[in-house]
């Protein structure tokens, strides 16, 4: 299914320009928000206003899974986690090839917290959104999310599970990952990584 192209204000400088395009002519700061790099070092009033300028977008297109997946993003990084939660779930509807979608609709659904302090059902959503995107893309770093689930929710509680959490590490260690990616990974999730996942 392919996609309108819309036009908008930029989520920068308020020019007109429209989705087809990587970034504004002007200011060149991105139109689509497709994974976190893009915004993971702008300040939260810039957050806002691209915020703002993907809401008004949205009022007139709320089906669009590029700007449900752009607001998404920024308000993950605002740890606005409920508008976030519904963002991705809204982006996903229709979007099966995007696993970096899943993969932070994951983070968002975690809500700032530890796994541990998660209900059993949330972390069964969180586990679907990771598979999700396991199974889009088999990257180190989902599996090393995956990883700290396993760690933290069923091995500090005793609950058996599979694959464990040293097995998930494996994985994330097979398919490789950067150490400034768990570094950022722990950053977005506002927690300290577990000594036992070195």
């Amino acid at each position: 299914m392919s996609q309108a192209i819309i036009e908008l204000n930029c989520p920068g400088c308020g020019a007109r320009v429209s989705t087809s395009q990587k970034t504004c002519d002007w200011c060149h700061n991105p139109i689509i928000v497709s994974t976190f790099n893009t915004i993971s070092a702008k300040s939260p009033l810039e957050i806002n206003k691209m915020a703002g300028a993907y809401r008004k977008a949205l009022a007139e297109n709320p089906d669009n899974k590029d700007l449900n997946t752009s607001i998404a993003m920024c308000y993950l990084k605002l740890k606005m986690y409920d508008n976030a939660i519904a963002a991705f779930a809204k982006a996903v509807e229709d979007n099966f090839d995007n696993s970096e979608t899943f993969f932070y609709g994951a983070i968002a659904m975690m809500k700032g917290k530890k796994p541990f302090l998660l209900m059993r059902p949330e972390i069964d959503k969180i586990e679907e959104y990771i598979n999700a995107a396991l199974m889009i893309e088999p990257r180190g770093i989902y599996y090393y999310l995956l990883a700290y689930i396993k760690y933290d929710y069923y091995s500090r509680k005793f609950f058996k599970t599979s694959p464990t959490y040293q097995e998930a590490l494996s994985f994330a260690n097979q398919a490789g990952y950067s150490e400034y990616d768990v570094q950022q990974l722990f950053a977005l999730l506002g927690t300290e990584k577990p000594t036992q996942l070195n």
